[in-house]
């Protein structure tokens, strides 16, 4: 879903340094949490930008091929945190300040669309736990052994947990699916270039994300978001949230 004319105050200089956060109260991290609090709950995780509910989506000088948030280059698709038991249910992005020439745009593909253009053997292979996703080097989990499914639920609208760029397939059969799925998101894909104002929401159960590339100028006037994750059910995370707050550990 994309919302638009949602009101963008004077800005300051872009962001430029990892790990910026929203630390003061601002109408745009206003509007974020409120949006949120429709949602679900606002949620984060403490490895990643030290837990804050509001963060800075920003290029950042020498992480130009980061595959991640303060990158440049084509950003692979996946689902937020796909290797995390309590990834969110979906992923807020509002525009503050777009590229300098307008050409980087949120991809999207959503399984509803993917899944019936996989071939039967694809899709067997991707209902099968034969696919192991790497947390980022920012969580400390070490070596991650747990193998899962990319596609889970009801055969006719499954869930989908996968991050092209950390998912790795376990059998031959699997790689060669995640292949053919790669090949499905470009096929499906929709491109939104964000203007300043507009919110997207994307549902990370059933639909991946991803970032074209675009060229960062380091002057105070590069592509700003801001993103805050949210969950329908905070309650199945308690056990990570010290003192019932909004932050896993």
């Amino acid at each position: 879903m994309i919302v638009r004319g949602l009101p963008v105050p004077e800005l300051p200089d872009t962001p430029s340094v990892a790990g910026s956060v929203q630390k003061t109260a601002t109408v745009s991290a206003a509007l974020l949490i409120m949006v949120a609090a429709g949602l679900g709950d606002p949620a984060a995780f403490l490895p990643e930008k030290s837990g804050s509910l509001v963060q800075d989506v920003v290029p950042v000088p020498g992480k130009e091929e980061f595959q991640g948030n303060a990158g440049s280059v084509l950003l692979e698709w996946h689902n937020e945190n796909a290797f995390h038991p309590h990834r969110p249910d979906y992923v807020m992005l509002l525009c503050l300040r777009a590229d300098h020439e307008k050409i980087a745009g949120l991809r999207t593909a959503c399984a509803r669309q993917v899944v019936p253009a996989l071939s039967d053997a694809a899709r067997e292979a991707l209902f099968a736990e034969e696919f192991i996703t790497d947390a980022p080097p920012s969580f400390d989990l070490g070596e991650c052994t747990v193998r899962h499914a990319v596609l889970t639920g009801a055969p006719e609208d499954p869930d989908i947990q996968v991050d092209l760029a950390a998912t790795t397939g376990q059998t031959p059969r699997a790689r060669t699916a995640l292949e053919e799925l790669r090949t499905a998101f470009d096929e499906t894909a929709l491109v939104h270039r964000l203007e300043p104002g507009e919110l997207a929401i994307v549902d990370n159960r059933i639909t991946v994300h991803g970032r074209t590339g675009f060229q960062p100028h380091y002057d105070g006037r590069d592509r700003w978001l801001q993103r805050t994750f949210v969950t329908n059910d905070l309650r199945r995370s308690r056990h990570q949230r010290p003192a019932d707050g909004y932050v896993l550990m």
